[in-house]
């Protein structure tokens, strides 16, 4: 499995707000993503993080691909800024039973 995060900075919560109005569309949009496994949203107190899993890196870079052409085309105040983005190799993976 690969996971990718991006980091979000100087999200303002209206923004945020914005961002939770359009979570259908990312849903949809994250789900069609090959090899999708998971997805998590953390609000910080910097801005947010975006945690995709995929089955492997072809379908994190495709998630990142697919989110920034979605940050284009959606409100601009949305995302003020690229996101600082990490991905690797998901060598640890469990969930409550």
């Amino acid at each position: 499995m690969y996971a990718t995060m991006r980091q979000y900075a100087g999200i303002t919560p209206a923004a945020f707000d914005t961002l939770m109005s359009h979570r259908a569309d990312v849903e949809k949009l994250i789900r069609k993503t090959p090899g999708f496994l998971q997805y998590d949203l953390v609000r910080t107190p910097e801005g947010m993080t975006s945690v995709t899993v995929c089955t492997d890196q072809a379908g994190t870079d495709e998630s990142n691909r697919q989110v920034a052409e979605w940050n284009t085309k959606n409100p601009p105040a949305l995302v003020s800024a690229k996101p600082t983005t990490t991905a690797g190799e998901d060598v640890i993976h469990f969930t409550a039973s």
